[in-house]
């Protein structure tokens, strides 16, 4: 498997894994796939999309993940979207973009990384997959999606 930067082939095979994601939502789905494009703008510097290609005869494109400088800091990084294709979960996909992104941060000297997800139960193994990156809560606002819902705000130090 290579894990590499989003190339212009990579569109319509990403947005149509993105689209198989069973926990994002229509409007999650819209979103990701708005960043992706963004990320294939000339002069883009806001996303960088990696992406884990395990070649035409290994099924293609089986994760993504987007992260960006967060906007009026300095060196703190958000981490957008992450996700791998759902055949393809626990054999360390995640894992690895996980890894690359954390090299590329910290080649650009990055002391944050910050994530935002969601408390519901369907997100119970994405933040499973955090924790086991070393990625802790440092904040929650209840009920902030919707009622019952709350944002978790987890961040790494690099």
């Amino acid at each position: 498997m290579e894990i590499r930067t989003l190339e212009r082939k990579d569109r319509e095979p990403l947005a149509a894994l993105i689209r198989r994601i069973e926990t994002f939502s229509q409007e999650e789905q819209d979103c990701a796939i708005e960043l992706v494009d963004i990320a294939l703008t000339a002069g883009n510097r806001d996303y960088t999309i990696l992406v884990a290609d395990r070649g035409q005869d290994g099924g293609g494109l089986v994760g993504y993940c987007c992260y960006g400088p967060t906007p009026m800091t300095e060196n703190t990084f958000d981490l957008y979207w992450i996700a791998s294709a759902p055949e393809v979960r626990g054999q360390g996909i995640g894992a690895g973009l996980i890894s690359a992104m954390e090299a590329d941060l910290r080649r650009r000297k990055s002391r944050i990384i910050r994530v935002e997800t969601s408390a519901t139960e369907a997100y119970g193994p994405t933040r499973g997959f955090y924790a086991s990156m070393k990625y802790g809560e440092e904040a929650r606002i209840k009920d902030f999606y919707k009622q019952g819902d709350d944002l978790i705000i987890l961040t790494k130090r690099l």
